[in-house]
């Protein structure tokens, strides 16, 4: 094959990402931004892939990372996991980083950025985070098999005085925050008080220094995968807002 032929094919592959890239309200030669995806408690990152697949779409490079949510406590995953994500988004030189976060995702954010700058984060949008802990934690803690099958991190997760979540400070990021407000399961809401998704109540997802909150009918283990919910999370990203009868904002600073 000659010179010119390969020239020509470069040439049309480079228009073709140009042109996709543009369609995504991403400029050729502009750094792409980053997204970090955490999961939840008892989840894997394919309970994110729903949400990876709208954001790459929308010119994110997402970043889905996968771990062992129940092998240790909060302090000892926060680290590594949050670093994972960090790293592929510098080896790719994707820029600005963003995070989405489902439920102990949120804290396990929390908890690295508590002693660190958060200047270097753009935007940050958590499904369904327990931010003031949860009395389900608490009562799960009294039943052994469950206790030790949501492991360390999930006896965390409580409103007693080994409460990870509420031994953090305010949001350090611009941030906002979607709540389920819709449980299948009654035995969990006689133990929450308020609206819940079957594991937090709306309230409890709240956290001071927040920029939006965002309420959908939707319960704990649906919310990170919902079209709405996803759709949200996308405006909150590129706007830095929600929309909506139920969307609050609020002056954070940011």
């Amino acid at each position: 094959m000659g010179k010119s032929h390969v020239g020509c094919r470069w040439a049309i592959l480079l228009a073709v990402v140009a042109l996709l890239l543009g369609q995504h309200g991403v400029r050729a030669g502009e750094p792409v931004p980053c997204v970090i995806l955490l999961h939840g408690l008892t989840k894997d990152a394919d309970s994110m892939q729903p949400l990876a697949e709208r954001l790459t779409a929308a010119g994110f490079l997402a970043v889905n990372v996968e771990f062992s949510s129940r092998q240790a406590g909060i302090p000892e995953l926060a680290g590594p996991t949050v670093g994972a994500g960090l790293a592929q988004c510098h080896a790719a030189n994707a820029q600005p980083i963003n995070f989405v976060t489902h439920s102990l995702g949120g804290i396990l954010l929390r908890y690295y950025y508590e002693n660190r700058p958060g200047e270097g984060v753009h935007r940050v949008v958590m499904m369904g985070p327990p931010n003031n802990g949860s009395r389900i934690g608490d009562w799960l803690d009294h039943i052994p098999w469950i206790k030790d099958v949501n492991g360390p991190s999930g006896r965390q997760l409580g409103t007693g005085p080994t409460s990870v979540p509420l031994q953090l400070g305010p949001a350090p990021f611009e941030l906002g925050v979607i709540a389920g407000s819709r449980s299948r399961n009654p035995i969990a809401s006689a133990i929450l008080r308020g609206k819940d998704d079957g594991r937090i109540t709306v309230e409890s997802a709240r956290l001071e220094g927040m920029c939006g909150f965002k309420t959908l009918p939707l319960t704990h283990g649906e919310i990170m995968a919902d079209p709405e919910a996803i759709r949200q999370a996308l405006l909150f990203l590129q706007r830095g807002h929600f929309t909506g009868a139920t969307a609050e904002a609020f002056d954070c600073g940011f």
